[in-house]
């Protein structure tokens, strides 16, 4: 086949968030099928190495430094009538080398990551066209602005997002989501779903990372009584954000009535000023940005995900079920992982005393805790390797032009 061109809206490296693990992996996978020409965006944190790696999976690539302010971004998308999603992205460089690249070089496919690189695509370009939109961006913002977050502006999103969306469904040969639950929730919100090729890939888990076997304790954290709970992310994202706060203010003080020595550790790259407004409570500790997640992990007696608004499979809770650790998730944060209450996890509702009474057992409970452990992360080595979730990746990208049509 001819080239693939790979659009994302981050550098893929390091792959340390749930966005760029899924695309660094992506891009692994898309550069053993045949030669990648990659164009990204900076945030201006990537070291030299990232960037190496950048270049050593691509044939030629464009890395263009993201630094329009989000309020300029704002006002440019109320003028335009368009997301502040996809105005936050615009730039004539980054588009004038897309047009280049497909008229200079054998470009069969363009395989787009996230909604926000959708508008790249050249209405003249007769390949074929994969988006990966991971989750569902305007369903989101629709829950930001029912939970009573800046609620004009999120409404006005999730809305525009919804029209971008759709657009990208029609024109895309392949249309790809990270859950059947996403799947599902795409379908029922486009007004023609059956001009839509729709399907899933889910994320996966390098679990021969994060294997306990391998990992250090974080002494810290261990040399303490306990029982120690983290929650872990990337803490200015707003759902993170929201469930650390609730998990501080909320489940902290119930599970210190519980267990008086109780402590709650918050792990991830920037706070925000509300979370670091709560340094000084009892038992709570935010570390902020750490080298490696793996010894917070397993030093956890048992890791929370405490989402209350959640898209797609949460790398978060892979990773500690990967680790063996005893974990406790809501609703939302289960979305897209099948594994079963009691067994592989468990599953409670945002509510403080419910959540601690289902904890309370199993750390009361040393098999316990280690039975539930081990068969987590038996479930991520059975049905979340990266290798298992990309095996349709080749087919989408290749594809048969009739019958695609079809798969949703």
């Amino acid at each position: 086949m001819g080239d693939i061109l790979f659009l994302a809206h981050r550098v893929p490296f390091p792959p340390n968030r749930g966005d760029t693990i899924r695309s660094a992996n992506l891009l692994r996978k898309l550069a053993g099928i045949a030669p990648v020409h990659v164009g990204c965006f900076s945030e201006g944190n990537e070291q030299q190495a990232d960037l190496d790696e950048l270049a050593s999976l691509s044939s030629t690539h464009l890395v263009v430094r993201r630094s329009k302010p989000l309020v300029l971004a704002g006002a440019e998308a109320v003028l335009s009538g368009k997301p502040v999603s996809l105005t936050a992205f615009q730039s004539p460089k980054f588009a004038k080398w897309v047009r280049d690249t497909i008229a200079s070089r054998d470009i069969e496919t363009v395989v787009v990551f996230s909604g926000q690189m959708g508008q790249y695509v050249p209405e003249g370009f007769a390949g074929r066209l994969v988006i990966d939109l991971c989750d569902v961006d305007s369903a989101k913002f629709q829950n930001y602005a029912e939970a009573g977050d800046r609620v004009w502006l999120n409404e006005r999103e999730g809305r525009l997002l919804a029209l971008e969306e759709e657009r990208l469904a029609r024109r895309a040969d392949a249309t790809i989501l990270i859950s059947d639950h996403e799947a599902d929730l795409f379908r029922s919100r486009l007004q023609f779903p059956s001009m839509a090729s729709i399907h899933v890939v889910g994320n996966g888990i390098d679990a021969h990372v994060f294997d306990p076997s391998k990992a250090e304790v974080q002494e810290d954290i261990s040399l303490r009584n306990g029982p120690h709970f983290v929650f872990t992310g990337q803490m200015d994202y707003p759902p993170n954000e929201a469930a650390a706060l609730w998990a501080a203010e909320h489940f902290l003080p119930v599970a210190r009535e519980r267990f008086a020595q109780a402590e709650f550790h918050i792990v991830g790259r920037a706070p925000t000023k509300p979370l670091l407004a709560l340094e000084g409570t009892p038992g709570l500790t935010i570390w902020g940005e750490v080298p490696d997640v793996r010894p917070f992990l397993a030093s956890a007696t048992c890791v929370i995900a405490p989402l209350q608004i959640a898209r797609g499979v949460q790398n978060k809770v892979l990773e500690a079920m990967a680790m063996a650790r005893p974990v406790v998730v809501t609703p939302q944060a289960a979305t897209g992982i099948a594994a079963h209450d009691g067994k592989q996890w468990l599953l409670a509702k945002a509510d403080a005393r419910q959540m601690v009474e289902k904890i309370a057992p199993v750390i009361e409970d040393q098999s316990r805790a280690k039975a539930l452990g081990a068969s987590a992360r038996q479930f991520v080595l059975d049905h979340h390797g990266w290798d298992a979730m990309l095996a349709p990746l080749e087919t989408l990208v290749r594809g048969s032009r009739e019958g695609d049509r079809n798969a949703a």
